[in-house]
């Protein structure tokens, strides 16, 4: 280690000082709390004191191993020199939290950036993985800009059901429509509730968990290879503690996540989504963390590299296999190894967190299963999974993941059945007088970022149970929600602006036609637009839902779809100064 490493002022001496204590009451005072709390000066002072943002809790099932691996990263923290210290941030779980952990993502992040600016730390340790986790922890690293380092929860064990393989989310709706349709009955569904999700860890499909996890890998955000761990494999508990000790090393060599990620590092990370087919969620969240690092990204750049990057990774819901599949194949380093093949995509030459240059993620990595991990000459597809459309009824884009699509609806006209809420949706679907067939397109508003609130993931409309028992297994379906990352299904999703902003999607009545054309990247409403322009004269926005709390904060700064869905004061930049510790 270089001297200027190792000589490299601490944030922290701000509050415990490096001479005599009582040469300022506030050191002292520091000090003297630091002995309450039972360390001897010897332990933490003139050492990078590390903060290990954890966000496990009693009802997430995604970190339910998260409280033992923060002492496998105290350990490692320990062993470079280090002083660690533990702090619990809100833990966002997507199974129990409602209306959606969406709505809160923002609130997680503003915890960890203020935790970070206001406590004596020098960098970070960010403990995460289920879906909003990942994007809120990095949102709030970049905007705080301290060193920091990510450790993902990890893909839980592969589900099983009667000899067959499960995957969580995925199966869930599949099984569940099974039910709906009358094909399986209580028992069934009583076993499978203890197949689905086996063991701790993010759902170990391509949702919204692994494909955030994969992207934060990509932006060099984690240590190579770090995404795809299986969350109770030992090699889970020796990669947090090697990420304790990088932590104290990005403090001593001045390594800010604004360094890491760039422009570059949100291009390779949004080539690494498509590759993997991975949540639409991930536009969002993408879109959001570039903002916070002081970066334009734009609906705009995921379609151009859509058009320079194959599908490669055939994991569920778009593919056969499961992230434990993955990450034996060779995980994360491997895909990028095969398409770091396509010229001038990859950034090889970038900073990260692990002291390497990204290619180094790469360079030497081995594909072992290329079932799983396809090669470029043979993907799994030619062009990416996801699609940016617009037209009329997306001025501002809209995405869809059309490889977990019924090929023959990605071109599609229909009349619309329109919903003004999931209630409403939920109270009507099964309802026979609607006249839904299968050519229909089920249309939802009022669930965007301020309808929802907070963009719930209701973009899998159920399909008819009457349809169902006929053997329709898919439809168009349209809405300003989202998907759960684990769903399929033709589902267009994020329409921007949404329904409560006015957007075009608020004047859909039912029985207007509706087409999609994904080859065209196309999504419209076909209704003359003087009749537009008479429903447009007569819409009145919605009363606000919420007249105090967070929730009336989110509904006044909430951006749209399409610009992340941050808070607008979050995603500025400007002066925002340290505390002044004395």
């Amino acid at each position: 280690m270089n001297e200027d490493a190792t000589s490299r002022p601490l944030r922290s001496a701000a509050w415990f000082g490096s001479g005599p204590a009582a040469e300022k009451l506030r050191v002292f005072s520091h000090r003297s709390r630091a002995r309450q709390l039972g360390y001897l000066p010897e332990e933490h002072l003139g050492k990078p004191v590390i903060a290990i943002l954890n966000t496990w809790s009693d009802i997430n099932p995604c970190h339910m191993h998260l409280r033992e691996r923060a002492e496998q990263v105290k350990r490692g923290v320990w062993q470079a020199g280090g002083f660690p210290l533990e702090f619990p941030v809100a833990t966002l779980s997507e199974t129990f939290q409602k209306p959606t952990p969406m709505l809160y993502r923002n609130l997680l992040s503003m915890e960890a950036e203020e935790l970070l600016r206001s406590y004596p730390v020098d960098g970070a340790v960010l403990m995460g993985g289920c879906d909003k986790t990942t994007p809120a922890l990095l949102m709030g690293a970049a905007s705080a800009n301290l060193p920091a380092i990510y450790v993902p929860a990890g893909p839980m064990l592969r589900g099983h059901y009667r000899g067959t393989t499960l995957g969580s989310g995925t199966d869930l709706w599949a099984y569940w429509d099974e039910y709906r349709a009358g094909r399986i009955g209580e028992c069934e569904l009583a076993e499978l509730e203890g197949g689905l999700a086996r063991s701790p860890g993010h759902c170990m499909t391509m949702g919204t968990a692994s494909t955030m996890t994969s992207a934060a890998e990509a932006l060099g955000m984690t240590l190579p290879g770090a995404a795809s761990i299986p969350a109770v494999d030992s090699a889970h508990h020796r990669m947090a503690a090697a990420t304790g000790a990088r932590a104290v090393s990005l403090v001593r060599e001045g390594v800010t996540p604004r360094q890491v990620m760039t422009r570059e590092a949100f291009e390779d990370a949004a080539a690494v989504v498509l590759a993997l087919a991975g949540s639409t969620n991930a536009l969002i969240h993408l879109i959001a963390m570039a903002g916070r690092a002081g970066v334009q990204l734009s609906l705009t750049d995921f379609d151009a590299i859509s058009g320079r990057v194959p599908v490669l990774a055939d994991v569920r819901p778009a593919g056969r296999y499961l992230m434990e599949d993955f990450y034996y194949a060779g995980g994360l380093p491997a895909l990028l190894r095969q398409i770091s093949a396509i010229p001038e995509l990859l950034h090889p030459d970038r900073v990260t967190v692990a002291g390497t240059s990204f290619g180094a993620y790469y360079a030497d990595a081995v594909t072992h299963d290329k079932n799983v991990i396809r090669d470029i000459t043979d993907p799994v597809s030619a062009e990416a999974g996801l699609a940016v459309l617009r037209g009329n009824l997306a001025p501002r884009g809209a995405v869809i993941k059309h490889l977990a699509a019924d090929p023959r609806l990605l071109t599609h006209t229909g009349p619309a059945v329109v919903f003004d809420s999931y209630q409403e949706l939920q109270e009507r679907i099964d309802d026979t007088a609607l006249a839904i067939t299968a050519d229909s397109v089920l249309v939802l508003r009022g669930a965007g970022p301020l309808g929802g609130p907070g963009m719930p993931e209701y973009g899998m409309l159920p399909i008819p149970k009457y349809l169902l028992e006929q053997g329709v297994t898919d439809m168009v379906r349209i809405s300003d929600a989202r998907m759960s990352g684990t769903s399929y299904g033709t589902c267009v999703l994020h329409v921007a602006p949404e329904s409560h902003a006015g957007g075009p999607l608020a004047l859909v009545r039912t029985g207007d036609l509706v087409t999609l054309d994904v080859p065209r990247r196309l999504l419209s409403l076909d209704v003359p637009d003087d009749e537009l322009a008479r429903r447009r004269a007569a819409w009145q926005p919605p009363a606000p839902r919420y007249e105090r709390g967070y929730n009336a904060l989110y509904a006044d700064h909430v951006t749209q779809a399409d610009l992340g869905c941050d808070f607008d004061f979050l995603a500025r930049h400007g002066r925002d100064p340290t505390p002044d510790p004395t």
